[in-house]
């Protein structure tokens, strides 16, 4: 982009797809990071990461993604869910985790052979985690049975064989509290909030600082139009930053004040909104 180099820029600082170069460990996002890890890394069976729309859930959870994967202790799988699934669609996605090629149609001969595997890597001393991403959207009762069956998996000594870390809206926790059981062996429940004003002006800066720039390129009073207008949400956060940018570049600023703010935030027409100091 033109933009980057008019600010001196190595990389887009503010691109709305997650990246875990750009991981932002604000102090609510630490205490959720080492909450999952604590999951991960106990074998706890299943913990919840909720969230409303762009507050960085996806970019966290694929932070300690990318972190556990260099770990060989781990058998990971990581899957988004664009729809609401069925039952055979979790059993599926297992075999695709672990390579099983030509999965039986049966669905317990096919759940069996996955238990087996489950069995195998635990016993060489290793965890299966499952990252699931946009898991509001399993709402189908019967999936979500199908789910409390894989939680419910121990070995001899009580060590769960899976552990799930799910993301998602508070509509995911409203789904799980329909299997009574299930909900009953949450571990570890995390919720991300809204960024307060310092915050967003420490995720701006921070942002830069990775994209290559380490002066501010926002006033004080830009930031804190960035941070009424989005609401303290990251993802709106980078979209308002990405649009200054653009302006700031347009009008030749060197610096991007209150007013190139105000202007972008109309044009995507914003509202803004108390926030948190």
């Amino acid at each position: 982009m033109a933009y980057e180099t008019f600010y001196r820029l190595k990389y887009e600082p503010f691109a709305v797809q997650p990246d875990p170069r750009f991981y932002f460990n604000g102090p609510q996002h630490a205490v959720a990071r080492e909450y999952l890890l604590h999951a991960a890394e106990g074998g706890r069976g299943l913990a919840l990461l909720l969230g409303e729309i762009g507050t960085g859930k996806t970019t966290l959870v694929r932070s300690i993604w990318n972190e556990l994967l260099e770990d060989d202790r781990y058998h990971i799988g990581f899957t988004v869910l664009t729809r609401s699934v069925k039952p055979r669609w979790l059993l599926d996605k297992f075999a695709e985790f672990f390579d099983i090629e030509d999965p039986p149609e049966d669905s317990s001969e096919l759940f069996s052979i996955i238990v087996n595997r489950l069995f195998e890597i635990h016993n060489a001393g290793n965890r299966t985690l499952i990252f699931m991403d946009e898991a509001n959207k399993m709402d189908n009762p019967d999936t979500i049975e199908e789910l409390r069956g894989f939680v419910n998996l121990e070995s001899p000594s009580g060590k769960k064989l899976v552990t799930f870390i799910l993301v998602g809206l508070p509509d995911l926790e409203v789904n799980l509290a329909q299997n009574a059981a299930l909900y009953q062996r949450i571990a570890v429940r995390v919720n991300l909030n809204p960024l307060t004003l310092s915050a967003v002006k420490a995720y701006v800066q921070h942002r830069l600082r990775i994209a290559g720039r380490d002066n501010p390129i926002f006033t004080e009073k830009a930031l804190a139009e960035i941070a009424s207008y989005s609401g303290g949400r990251p993802r709106l956060v980078n979209i308002i930053c990405d649009n200054s940018l653009i302006e700031g570049y347009i009008q030749r600023k060197p610096k991007i004040d209150e007013f190139i703010v105000k202007h972008v935030a109309n044009n995507l027409n914003l509202i803004p909104k108390e926030i948190n100091q």
